[in-house]
């Protein structure tokens, strides 16, 4: 059990009172959506290439358009970045209203929440002019923290998907799609109904996820999206990642 009670019980013991619960409750949201807009591979691409990444390839500012564009050692500096502001903002969270494990999973509905607002901080940096990246990596990071067997089990189905389609894009989409779905199943194998604020924010992660790759998703069904390439490449006007 990892801080199953969080801070602010403990500081309230006989009932916290409304104003302290929904202060720290706006504290925490607006600190996650912060901690999301810090945009690692706009950070990266300014101080090692003196570059903005949005200049590049798709415009994106995530983790496949520095694979793209900057090669290897970009992308994994990217995703260092962006799952540690998740895990900063999730256990922001957590430490002060609980992050409730059972099973494996978390039953802390504000982490689930934080982890939204983290997402929507990536996608809409306010330190950048809200130009960010799709909030792939970022969703993924909440769903390693707050529900590991879960985020095990869609790692192996995107894998498989980039492995037979060569579309980034395409399994990004399939493993937000099947979030909702995989971690109800998760919760019912405990016998546990899924508490509505978890429901609603994976629901909300995986319509995001699909309306921003709305762009990928019709040049693949048109035949002219890129397929992932490992390794650094020449900009094209075609680059059209994460």
């Amino acid at each position: 059990m990892i801080l199953n009670s969080g801070l602010i019980y403990s500081i309230f013991p006989s009932g916290v009172p409304a104003p302290a619960y929904f202060g720290a409750l706006f504290l925490v949201l607006v600190a996650a959506y912060l901690l999301g807009s810090i945009n690692s591979a706009i950070i990266v691409s300014r101080l090692l290439y003196g570059e903005d990444v949005r200049t590049k390839g798709s415009g994106n500012a995530g983790m496949t358009n520095m694979l793209r564009n900057y090669g290897g050692r970009a992308a994994a500096l990217t995703a260092v970045g962006d799952v540690l502001k998740t895990a900063v903002a999730v256990f922001l969270a957590g430490a002060v209203f609980g992050f409730s494990y059972v099973g494996g999973v978390s039953l802390g509905e504000y982490c689930y929440v934080a982890g939204l607002f983290a997402v929507l901080g990536h996608i809409f940096p306010i330190y950048y002019k809200f130009r960010g990246g799709k909030g792939v990596l970022v969703t993924a990071a909440t769903a390693l923290i707050l529900s590991p067997v879960c985020f095990a089990i869609l790692l192996v189905i995107f894998f498989l998907i980039i492995r037979i389609s060569k579309f980034m894009s395409l399994g990004s989409v399939s493993v937000a799609f099947l979030y909702p779905i995989v971690l109800t199943g998760y919760f019912g194998m405990f016998s546990l109904k899924t508490p509505g604020l978890i429901t609603l924010s994976a629901v909300i992660l995986a319509i995001i996820i699909v309306v921003c790759h709305r762009e990928n998703l019709r040049r693949i069904s048109l035949g002219t999206e890129n397929k992932l390439s490992f390794g650094k490449k020449k900009e094209t006007n075609d680059d059209k990642g994460e």
